[in-house]
């Protein structure tokens, strides 16, 4: 059975363990960590000890420790790893769980990095809202910030730097936080905190390991409801060419985003729909697909005015790019807004990637003047691609055409 021990260590160049710990290491064999943790453990490690540099690809690392430890006893194969702080927090051990979900993991921890950095700040954590950034993209922190949390702490990486992050949230008009960054912390040579608003932080270098503790008591905890049409940037000043703001709520709520995952929007134009909708449910991962190269400024310009980060935007024709489409996350909810008269092959197309339980809604403008009847083309496409159709939902506003809202799933 193989057996991991994972002990936790921090920035200090001499660390200290208890007595328990420090026998583990002494009759150890086999070690692990990243080159940072092998520079600090170095000296308390046995004359004949074995090292596995922690790098990418991590399965290649595995692979290791499987020959490392293969010849060693029949019984138990043990292979003691160093990790930052408690490697059950975004750490090493539960990488080992994912990927040997069998073997045996006992663990040794020490504070984490942003426990220390609170620690020096006298700051309670309880209420801290927890997002790592370490190899993995804006998506959980543009969440914690559509979401107004009053303490976020970010583990960084060499590209989500503080920096970058400080950045990130002024475009988006998130300027009523304080940031906090610890650097080095536990290294009593190199450790510093610092304290400054987002405005100066982007100007200031800040050298790795760091965290950052972001703090927005003075954050208005309000957002739209309903956005305005008014309020957006529209294309060509044309307000005909966005979707009401009682149709699209009407819209999300046929989409039943709260339990879904990955919403397609296509024909964004203005970017309404996926602004509305990256608002009321920041959870969801986003894809607006879009013809017109004039909308990728608009959306922007939207999304940069009601502070909506994490947009993925596709610009060009949805039927010519099919092969990129299959490489995106597989949707649940597919919002086709504009179709330029292709909506038969813009359906087969979203089924060739739609989740089982996906469902796909279409708003159809009922007019005598609209040569094409949108209703009729969808009806078609759900007869032929074998698509279940619900109910109806038809709506008028003021003196605008009359409106169907058209939802199916397979």
């Amino acid at each position: 059975m193989q057996r991991f021990i994972v002990i936790g260590i921090t920035d200090n160049p001499k660390p200290w363990f208890p007595p328990e710990v420090q026998e583990i290491i002494k009759n150890g064999k086999v070690f692990s960590g990243g080159k940072r943790h092998h520079e600090i453990v170095a000296p308390l490690l046995p004359e004949d000890a074995d090292w596995i540099d922690i790098t990418v690809p991590l399965d290649a690392v595995f692979e290791q420790y499987i020959s490392l430890t293969s010849h060693r006893s029949p019984l138990t194969s043990e292979i003691i790893v160093f990790a930052s702080g408690d490697p059950l927090f975004f750490g090493f051990a539960n990488t080992i769980k994912r990927k040997m979900p069998k073997a045996e993991i006992i663990v040794y921890p020490t504070f984490n990095s942003l426990q220390m950095l609170a620690h020096r700040l006298v700051m309670p954590y309880h209420d801290m809202q927890i997002v790592s950034l370490t190899g993995r993209p804006w998506q959980e922190f543009d969440r914690a910030l559509i979401e107004r949390a009053d303490k976020i702490g970010v583990l960084t990486d060499k590209e989500h730097t503080p920096t970058a992050i400080a950045q990130r949230m002024l475009d988006y008009g998130y300027n009523g936080y304080t940031m906090h960054v610890g650097e080095h912390l536990g290294n009593p040579e190199q450790e510093k905190v610092t304290t400054l608003p987002l405005e100066e932080a982007v100007h200031h270098d800040f050298s790795m390991p760091n965290c950052v503790i972001l703090d927005g008591k003075t954050v208005e905890h309000t957002f739209p409801f309903g956005i305005p049409d008014s309020a957006f940037a529209l294309l060509d000043g044309r307000e005909k060419m966005i979707t009401k703001m009682p149709i699209r709520l009407l819209t999300l709520q046929a989409l039943d985003l709260p339990k879904r995952r990955v919403f397609w929007d296509i024909g964004f134009c203005t970017g309404s729909v996926s602004i509305e909708a990256r608002l009321l449910f920041p959870h969801l991962q986003i894809e607006a697909f879009e013809i017109r190269p004039e909308c990728e400024a608009i959306i922007n310009d939207n999304a940069h005015r009601f502070g909506t980060p994490g947009i993925n935007i596709h610009m060009g024709d949805f039927l010519v790019c099919c092969d990129a489409v299959a490489t995106y996350s597989s949707p649940d909810a597919v919002f086709i807004g504009g179709h330029g008269g292709h909506l038969k092959e813009i359906m087969a197309k979203v089924l060739t990637v739609l989740a089982t339980d996906g469902v796909i809604v279409f708003n159809s403008v009922t007019s005598p003047k609209v040569p094409t009847n949108s209703r009729l083309l969808w009806d078609e496409a759900c007869e032929e691609l074998g698509l279940q159709q619900e109910k109806p939902l038809r709506i008028q506003l003021n003196d605008y055409n009359p409106i169907e809202i058209l939802k199916a799933h397979r």
